[in-house]
């Protein structure tokens, strides 16, 4: 028997679980098809949605910048409305976890390179690290986390010109853990509250974190953490702390593995589990057959053997460049599956720009589509009646420098698949 649904969209991570989530609220049966582990492990979890449009910013409030932007931005072509319903099923997945919905105004985050983020919606263990908060601060980073340091931290936010004093505090775990799985340890003993020897006596892992933390506490009303303070039990993990320490504590985002993005990706499947999208996972989509203008199934590699998965509806949500749903070579820039019209210019060394600071070219490289995020080919035609595209695959934006990427994946997601699921 086939295997058949309305809707089939290609690609795991953001932009392809909302267009998913809104292909299924509106009636569609879905299925989900992707590859390898999604991007959100690698990402910090926040969600920003414009902070520095054009290269300018930050803005406080991304909807007044929105005119601002070209004419083949995604923005521009889906809406703000598509933006805000985006967020409003954003909301809707991930619960009392994120904050940020009062109002449209960024908030300021601080990163772990000492950065100050303007984002939308931002973890609920974040929340009280806002750089827009006066209250003094302190960051803990660890010695034997070399990916994370606690006095650059805080000297970065000093010379950003936060309203508050900071300082930083590099200490040592109150356990050794193997070098190649100290994030993911820390983590999981904080989690389970493991038992560990700890000045003489055995405490669990909470207790003797902050035991090791208190005697810097003098004169600071919050702590900043690296995103390592649990998984599963993160809320009570921090809950613990702040009992202990008798302050606020908040995690700062960090590198991969990214536990903010980790729990954000469990929330999405899980939403697609209660939504009844189906998911197939593991195996890469390297082909599809099509009827004219009509596609008709895409092919996925399983065990050297093609097999069909037809359906009426198609979205691709595969990544751009990072996600390697766009691909170059020496001489062209190609959309691999599809091989959807990708504009670049044809010498390669106008592909870049060479201050490796300067506005890159191939940061904007992606797909065309047009407002109902249909895919569109060299004649501004679609390339299938039934294909669209939605997230970082689409062009005509460089997410990473305009802090945009997240809201890009959330309303042309929401717009594929909404429109995908309407058109059933």
């Amino acid at each position: 028997m086939p295997i058949r649904d309305d809707v089939v969209v290609v690609g795991g991570g953001l932009a392809g679980s909302i267009a998913a989530l809104s292909a299924a609220e509106a009636g569609a049966s879905v299925r989900l098809v992707s590859y390898k582990k999604s991007t959100l492990r690698f990402a910090s979890g926040l969600i920003d949605v414009l902070g520095y449009p054009n290269g300018d910013g930050p803005v406080s409030n991304p909807y007044d910048a929105l005119s601002s932007l070209p004419d083949d931005h995604p923005y521009s072509l889906a809406g703000e409305q598509a933006i805000r319903d985006g967020l409003d099923l954003f909301d809707e997945v991930t619960a009392d976890s994120y904050r940020g919905s009062h109002t449209d105004a960024n908030a300021l985050v601080p990163t772990y390179g000492g950065t100050v983020k303007p984002t939308a919606r931002y973890p609920e263990a974040s929340a009280a690290g806002l750089a827009s908060d006066a209250r003094s601060m302190l960051v803990v980073g660890f010695r034997s986390l070399t990916d994370f340091d606690a006095r650059l931290v805080s000297e970065h936010l000093e010379a950003a010109g936060v309203p508050f004093e900071v300082r930083g505090a590099e200490l040592s775990f109150p356990e050794e853990f193997r070098a190649d799985a100290k994030v993911t340890r820390f983590a999981n003993a904080l989690d389970r509250d493991e038992e560990i020897r700890f000045a003489g006596r055995s405490v669990g892992a909470r207790e003797a974190l902050a035991e090791t933390v208190k005697p810097r506490l003098k004169g600071v009303e919050r702590v900043g953490f690296p995103s390592l303070l649990g998984d599963e039990h993160a809320d009570e993990v921090r809950a613990d702390l702040e009992s202990h320490l008798g302050v606020d504590v908040f995690e700062i985002p960090m590198g991969p593995p990214s536990f903010p993005g980790l729990r954000l990706e469990n929330a999405l499947f899980a939403a697609l589990d209660d939504a009844g999208v189906r998911m197939s996972t593991g195996n890469p989509v390297v082909d599809y057959e099509a009827d004219g203008d009509e596609l008709q199934a895409v092919h996925v590699d399983q065990k050297r053997r093609k097999v069909p998965y037809h359906a009426d509806e198609f979205v691709l949500a595969t990544g751009g460049l990072v996600g390697k749903g766009i691909d170059s070579n020496r001489s062209r820039v190609r959309e691999p599956i599809f091989e959807s019209y990708v504009p670049h210019p044809s010498d390669r060394y106008d592909w870049f720009d060479t201050d490796a600071f300067g506005d890159h070219p191939f940061a904007r490289f992606g797909v065309v589509v047009d407002d109902e995020m249909r895919v569109l080919d060299r004649n501004d035609a679609p390339q299938f009646a039934n294909l669209r595209a939605a997230g970082a695959v689409v062009g005509g934006a460089d997410g990473a420098a305009e802090k945009s990427s997240s809201g890009i994946s959330l309303a042309t997601g929401v717009v594929a698949g909404r429109e995908a699921g309407a058109s059933i």
